[in-house]
């Protein structure tokens, strides 16, 4: 883009306009840092792979859940579902504005949806657990807004992982954000996380994204291909149409409709986790975890051995990056 164009910008200027158009929380992450440091080097989804010439800087932005939806404990609501897609809807809509207003200043730019996954990278697979284009957790830990937690979900200090994120990608040439060091995550100390996920697929700074996928998005395209597969498979012609007009079906079409049970799906163990000043009022109806065992405890007993040992997981190694230092974490709360 020619110079001549292009109004000079600054990185408070791009914020308070963000924040005007609805933004709860905003960041900017430099370019450079996501490509060299992608969080699956196997696999690399950075901004570069997106654009060649508008991508030196991503804006990072986030809107936070209500906590009116936050306090209903089940984690199927789909009243939840629903009110989450809006606030995703919403933070899509301050982007779009966003990429106008810079556009408008001559520094073209393009929104990175959360949940915008590349085609190529499916291989017939309906159940497989794919990737975004750009991990926006790991994107705003770049930008400032927070660190990750015990299941690499986002933490901000602000809403703890209470919040839907997007990013707009421009080379608008403005100051970018520095990453926190010290983690806002408990680790297994707390573990609420661990004790509350419905499909108990927490691990040790880590998850089972495979398994957690039949909650996070559970009427997406995979639940979809298995009911198809279903109907197709019924001989009995009675049985197949009475499948047609099934609860499952219905709930399907309903999620297609606004994508509530698709984008949107399970967020409890965000719910339950004590991260964030919004905590506060939500605590009351947050206390008592109706999903822990024994043997979640018993596991969450051994990651705190592990963890005071100085004996850290493979997972918290290659993901320390965003995860931030957990010791100074520590010696901080003293």
């Amino acid at each position: 883009m020619v110079a001549i164009f292009q109004e000079p910008l600054t990185a408070e200027t791009v914020k308070e306009k963000a924040r005007a158009l609805g933004a709860d929380l905003v960041g900017i992450a430099d370019a450079a840092a996501l490509n060299a440091n992608p969080p699956d080097p196997a696999h690399p989804k950075r901004p570069m792979d997106i654009s060649d010439h508008d991508a030196d800087r991503v804006i990072v932005i986030a809107k936070r859940l209500s906590a009116g939806t936050t306090r209903l404990p089940a984690w199927d609501e789909r009243h939840k579902f629903y009110n989450d897609e809006l606030a995703l809807t919403a933070i899509e809509a301050t982007s779009l504005e966003l990429v106008l207003w810079l556009e408008d200043r001559g520094y073209p730019a393009l929104i990175v949806p959360p949940t915008h996954v590349d085609p190529l990278d499916y291989r017939g697979d309906a159940r497989a657990s794919l990737g975004p284009i750009l991990s926006m957790p790991h994107a705003a830990v770049e930008a400032g807004l927070g660190t990750l937690g015990l299941n690499q979900m986002l933490l901000t200090p602000e809403y703890g992982p209470r919040v839907v994120v997007t990013a707009v990608l421009t080379s608008a040439p403005v100051e970018c954000d520095s990453r926190m060091e010290e983690a806002l995550c408990h680790g297994a100390e707390c573990g609420r996380c661990l004790s509350a996920c419905p499909g108990d697929v927490i691990r040790h700074f880590d998850r089972d994204w495979q398994a957690c996928q039949d909650y996070r998005s559970p009427h997406g395209f995979h639940a979809l291909a298995d009911h198809i597969g279903r109907i197709i498979d019924e001989p009995d012609p009675a049985k197949k149409k009475a499948m047609l007009r099934s609860k499952d079906q219905f709930y399907l079409w309903q999620s297609i409709l606004r994508g509530a049970g698709v984008v949107t799906g399970c967020r409890r163990c965000q719910d339950v986790c004590p991260v964030g000043a919004d905590y506060a009022r939500l605590a009351d109806a947050l206390a008592e975890i109706a999903e822990d065992t024994p043997e979640k405890r018993a596991r969450l007993a051994e990651m705190r051995a592990a963890e005071a040992a100085g004996d850290m997981p493979e997972s918290y190694r290659l993901a320390e990056r965003w995860i931030g230092d957990l010791v100074k974490q520590a010696n901080a709360a003293l």
